[in-house]
């Protein structure tokens, strides 16, 4: 009896999920539609593929076989596209980026945008935290993040690299430097972001590797808050250097002292069994270019 391939599209998208619910996102189908899909595929073979259908799902020993083979399956289908021209075409085709970085972001959308000004892209910023959660979810199709975690479903392309600056009122002291050693920070109120931020973060590490204490702390929650901050001479800041765009009323600065280098490296991350179709590898190539070209 044959397989119905629609059926199998949807076991092999629940078991790499893990749930139902992330699967009908990844596919964009209904969450009854995909159920009902895996219920047709066991009856009418006969077989239970998932131990019970509580997240996150576990597959029978019949499931796992099963896997093994559809792994392949849409594998070889995504070669089959390719090669016969049948992948998405990159001027009718919508993309979805998430990223942690609007820089960096706005460097991967103009140049993919200039070569495929058909194309429709959309754009959602957020942390890093929260840029890799959507591609989990199937909420973007590709991110660019830094420092993601290592996790095997995705493919992680280097894009960038970048190191910390500071951020000071343009009538600070500090500021007739050409650099700012590290240890001056101990007298100032220092902005700094949310508690999930890299940014924050790597200015934490960077100070307590120097062994400083800034003055105080003030948290906001943004980066264009922190820059007008700045600006208005509430303390100064710690930005990685991509993210410092001109301002006359902000004068950055190289950290320098007793700074333990701790470069930031971003990458575009894409799933795993997405990384064939013609819009992910054309991001791809573009990151390639930034990465050898050093932008960043």
């Amino acid at each position: 009896m044959a397989a119905n391939y629609q059926h199998l599209r949807a076991f092999h998208a629940i078991a790499l999920e893990g749930s139902v619910t992330q699967a009908a996102r990844r596919l964009n189908v209904a969450q009854p539609t995909l159920s009902q899909q895996l219920k047709a595929l066991e009856e009418r073979h006969g077989v239970g593929l998932f131990e019970s259908r509580r997240s996150p799902l576990k597959l029978t020993s019949a499931g796992r076989d099963l896997f093994a083979l559809t792994e392949r399956l849409f594998s070889a289908a995504a070669d089959v596209d390719d090669m016969l021209g049948e992948a998405v075409s990159l001027n009718g085709g919508s993309l979805r980026i998430g990223g942690d970085c609007p820089p960096q972001v706005a460097r991967v959308v103009a140049r993919f945008r200039a070569r495929n000004p058909g194309a429709h892209v959309q754009v959602r910023m957020g942390n890093a935290r929260e840029t890799i959660r959507w591609l989990s979810a199937a909420e973007i199709d590709v991110a660019i993040a830094s420092d993601p975690p290592a996790d095997g479903q995705f493919i992680y392309d280097p894009l960038y690299t970048d190191h910390l600056a500071v951020a000071l009122p343009v009538g600070h002291p500090l500021a007739a430097l050409e650099t700012t050693p590290i240890q001056s920070l101990a007298g100032e109120t220092l902005l700094i972001r949310e508690p999930q931020s890299k940014t924050r973060a790597f200015t934490e590490q960077a100070l307590g590797a120097a062994e400083v204490e800034v003055c105080e702390t003030l948290e906001l929650q943004s980066r264009e808050t922190i820059r007008e901050a700045v600006a208005l001479g509430l303390g100064v800041s710690v930005f990685f250097s991509s993210e410092c765009p001109p301002d006359p009323r902000i004068a950055y600065r190289t950290l320098s002292g007793q700074v333990r280098e701790q470069p930031l490296r971003g990458y575009l991350v894409c799933q795993q069994d997405r990384r064939r179709s013609a819009l992910i590898r054309a991001l791809r190539a573009i990151a390639s270019e930034l990465s050898d070209a050093g932008v960043g």
